[in-house]
Parts: structure tokens; C-alpha cells; sequence
């Protein structure tokens, strides 16, 4: 059906302002839930994937059997030159899909954090559309390694990979540029038990009492950065 698979790991961590992105560019889509369905059997008429974050992390295939299929699946697409996305989740599975090391971080990086972009980034048809100073939601534990013969565009001051090209149509985005303020707020509901433990560094009302004031602003870069990236499905 030539449409694009969205690879989803929970319910609540969904294609967010990516749907009507997809709506909006008359792209036909299928979220595959691989919590609770089979992941397809190969790529054979897709046009590309998204890949979506999720709390397990990449090397717990033995609890979440599903991420064998998803190596399997990145795999084919890289090999065809499928044009990709992944988000948090998404972005580690494909850095250890194309050979490089996903590991615990020092610390959880959860909240609004400040975004620093490479040399490299200007050149990139997609991240020279991001300021320079910009703050974006980050919400993560793990970090990755930037694969060989990929192009490292993004930072934070806690991890120093935020953001990956392979080719010229895969894209790798640790932060969450997907999120609306109603989706912060659900994942600060349901996580609560993680965030308990966090309170010394991390303040779930403080997040809160940011995304009221900084949630447009990442919705006006999301926007800007859709209309650069959203062209690798065409």
C-alpha cells in the first residue's frame, strides 16, 4: 500500500504532532502496536518508518521480544534506503541497528534542556532550520554512540548525542520534537513512581510550570523542522 509504519512500544507513546504532520502531507500511515500485535514481516510496500520511544531500553530483547523484529526490520530499511525516523527509543534502536554502542547515561535527563548543534548541522537540510538557542523535551535514561559513516547534529550538556543523519533520509532525534503539553502531562501522570525516585535533581511540577511557557516555541520549531524533514517520504 506504499504507506509509511509507525512502530509504536506503549500506548501512551504515540506519533504525536507527527500524525498531523502526515494528515496534513496526505501521507498514508499505519501505527503498528508491537506491544500488542506481530511486527510485519518485512518491509515489502512500505515507505518508510517511524519509530517511536518507549520506557524498555534496546538491549532488553529477552522482556520485550519485539525489538529483534525491530533490528531486523532497521536493518532492511537501511539496506533499501528507506527513509526513517526515530524518536528517543526509535533514535537508540537504530544507532545499535547500524552498529553503535546504546549505554545507561550518568544521570536521567528529563524535562526542558537547552539544544546545541554541531558544525555539521548547518549543512543538514533539515537542522539549519533550528535556532541556535533553542530548549526541547527530553525525557530518557539512555545514550548512544553515533554510528560509523552517520553525521552527529545535536547535543545537550548531560549527553553528548542528541541527534543523528544516515544518508540522506534517516534521521535520529533523542529529544522529543513529537510532544504537546497534553502528552508531557500524561507521562508525568504515569511515570510518577519513576519520578519519585528522581526528586533530588529532577521536579515533575517545575517540568509542568516550563511547558506552559515553552511548549509553543517548540511547537513553532516541530513545524519548521516538518517541513524540511516530512520531504524524505516524497
Amino acid at each position: 500500500m506504499n504507506e509509511i509504519l509507525i512502530f509504536k512500544h506503549v500506548p501512551f507513546e504515540g506519533p504525536g504532532t507527527f500524525r498531523e504532520e502526515l494528515e496534513k502531507r496526505g501521507l498514508l500511515y499505519r501505527e503498528v502496536n508491537l506491544y500488542e500485535e506481530a511486527a510485519p514481516a518485512n518491509l515489502d510496500g512500505c515507505k518508510g518508518l517511524i519509530i517511536m520511544g518507549g520506557p524498555m531500553n534496546v538491549y532488553e530483547e529477552k522482556e520485550y521480544p519485539f525489538l529483534k523484529d525491530e533490528d531486523r526490520l532497521i536493518k532492511e530499511a537501511l539496506s533499501k534506503g528507506l527513509p526513517m525516523i526515530g524518536v528517543c527509543l526509535g533514535a537508540q534502536l537504530m544507532a545499535k541497528t547500524a552498529g553503535a554502542k546504546v549505554t545507561k547515561g550518568d544521570k536521567k535527563e528529563i524535562g526542558w534542556y537547552p539544544l546545541h548543534l554541531t558544525e555539521e548541522a548547518s549543512e543538514d537540510q533539515v537542522f539549519r532550520t533550528i535556532p541556535q538557542e533553542i530548549e526541547v523535551f527530553q525525557w530518557h535514561g539512555d545514550t548512544f554512540d553515533i554510528p560509523d559513516r552517520a553525521v552527529r547534529l545535536a547535543s545537550s550538556d548531560l549527553f553528548p548525542n542528541q541527534a543523528f543523519r544516515i544518508g540522506d533520509n534517516a534521521y535520529a532525534f533523542q529529544f522529543h520534537i513529537e510532544v504537546t503539553s497534553d502528552i508531557i502531562k500524561s507521562w508525568i501522570d504515569i511515570n510518577e513512581e519513576e519520578l519519585a525516585g528522581l526528586k533530588n535533581y529532577i521536579d515533575s511540577q517545575k517540568v509542568l510550570s516550563e511547558t506552559k511557557n515553552k511548549i509553543d516555541n517548540l511547537g513553532r520549531l516541530a513545524k519548521n523542522v516538518y517541513e524540511q524533514l516530512f520531504k524524505i517520504f516524497s
